[in-house]
């Protein structure tokens, strides 16, 4: 098939939808499918290159402009110049279907949905259960939505979300890695990184709802346990002064936070809110860390096995609790086999044919005249 990936936020910035509709447009190709980008911004060869996409294979709709959203910024793009580029997109592209992430931004992605005339996917990533802005998209945008034919949902939070303010009922598929992206070394001494335990955190740290402040007010209470603990940070941002133990490291390529997963002995993921997935937990249980996150529904239901809570789950905001959850982990780590085999669930291998069998049934629906919902 000829499939068109459309995402809302500028492929400059480095994000969760970015980086799922650059995988699944990976994933789909290897399969043997055409899949083409529509989306602000443009990718560096650098990033192509990880993506393995075909510089022709990506469209940008030109420049984008910073938008706070949902606890954070977003870079979007939205006018005359992006509707004639998303309509001519369409126009030449000669799609078979068109899957559309979080349809209703104001960006790419409502353009396309406004002008599609060929089946549509769309997969909702936003988990706000008290989100104004879409219950004015159920509103407003009764028309466009209805051009849907098919939904996905990262989560059952992200789905209980849309169903609430859009009255969709979308299949839950979470997020897709690629097991293959991530290895667990065999330690080089009585720690993963060597001689010393390591704590790891990924996010970007102007958003404060990654939870950075709620490590740092940690910090003192895991050092006095393990004086020797390197506690690292990595992601785009100004640091905030932190103790001799704290070490950033700024924003890494897809390798090096891989790398550093794979030596990292506790990965805290302390955010306080808002979050409808959490693909980097599955990124460390991949790498054979062992997690800590805060109690917020995604999490929780993300990391969760036929055994119960894979890793430890604790307060959101509570920095005692993560202290002392982290000084847990690492003295009682989760094996790497059981952490590796929940993210196994999630490898493109499992979630690239769900995706695919949703493309089908959204092509069924239009053939037979009807849409879901």
């Amino acid at each position: 098939m000829r499939i068109g990936l459309v995402c809302p936020y500028d492929l400059r910035s480095h994000g969760g939808v970015q980086a799922q509709v650059l995988g699944l447009a990976r994933w789909l190709t290897e399969a043997g499918h055409q899949a083409y980008v529509l989306a602000p911004g443009t990718l560096s060869d650098a990033r192509l290159a990880e993506a393995e996409l075909a510089a022709e294979r990506v469209v940008s709709t030109g420049g984008s402009v910073a938008v706070p959203y949902n606890g954070s910024v977003a870079r979007v793009a939205c006018g005359p110049i992006s509707s004639a580029r998303v309509r001519r997109w369409l126009a030449d592209s000669d799609l078979d279907l068109l899957h559309i992430h979080e349809p209703i931004t104001p960006s790419a992605s409502v353009l396309a949905l406004r002008a599609a005339d060929v089946p549509v996917v769309a997969t909702f990533h936003a988990a706000m259960p008290g989100s104004r802005s879409m219950a004015a998209a159920g509103r407003l945008l009764g028309e466009t939505i209805a051009r849907i034919d098919e939904g996905i949902a990262v989560s059952r939070v992200a789905a209980e979300v849309v169903e609430r303010h859009l009255g969709i009922s979308p299949r839950v598929i979470g997020n897709g890695i690629r097991m293959s992206d991530f290895h667990v070394p065999a330690p080089s001494g009585p720690w993963r990184a060597g001689d010393h335990p390591r704590v790891t955190f990924v996010g970007r740290l102007r958003e404060r709802r990654k939870g950075l402040e709620v490590l740092l007010g940690a910090v003192a209470p895991i050092v006095r346990r393990h004086p020797d603990v390197e506690i690292c940070v990595a992601g785009a941002g100004v640091p905030i002064p932190a103790g001799p133990n704290v070490r950033y490291l700024g924003e890494l390529s897809e390798h090096e936070r891989n790398e550093l997963l794979s030596t990292s002995d506790v990965f805290v993921a302390p955010h306080t809110g808002r979050e409808s997935f959490g693909i980097v937990l599955l990124e460390a249980l991949a790498s054979g860390a062992t997690v800590v996150a805060s109690d917020l529904p995604a999490f929780a239901e993300l990391l969760t096995d036929t055994a119960g809570h894979v890793g430890r789950i604790v307060e959101a905001g509570s920095s005692d609790a993560l202290a002392s959850a982290v000084i847990m982990a690492l003295a009682q780590p989760v094996p790497a086999v059981r952490g590796r085999a929940l993210a196994a669930r999630y490898d493109w291998q499992m979630i690239g044919p769900a995706v695919l069998d949703t493309y089908l049934d959204a092509l069924t629906v239009r053939a037979a005249g009807r849409r879901t919902g």
